[in-house]
């Protein structure tokens, strides 16, 4: 599906009193998803233990 195909989808769900910045909250939301998921379709990812040691670093470098 084209993302001209899911915006349409997306406007077709929304309420028509949604303002255009709820509209662009959403769109926001479907992209980041959608990078999110092609980035684990390349193999760019975390393992939980990975993500663990990441974020310990972040804490204790304040």
């Amino acid at each position: 599906m084209s993302s001209k195909e899911i915006v349409r989808e997306l406007l077709e769900k929304l309420p028509d009193e949604a303002s255009l910045t709820d509209i662009a909250q959403e769109i926001e939301f479907i992209a980041g998803v959608r990078e999110g998921l092609a980035e684990l379709e390349e193999g760019k990812s975390l393992t939980a233990q990975q993500l663990r040691e990441r974020l310990r670093s972040w804490m204790n470098s304040k």
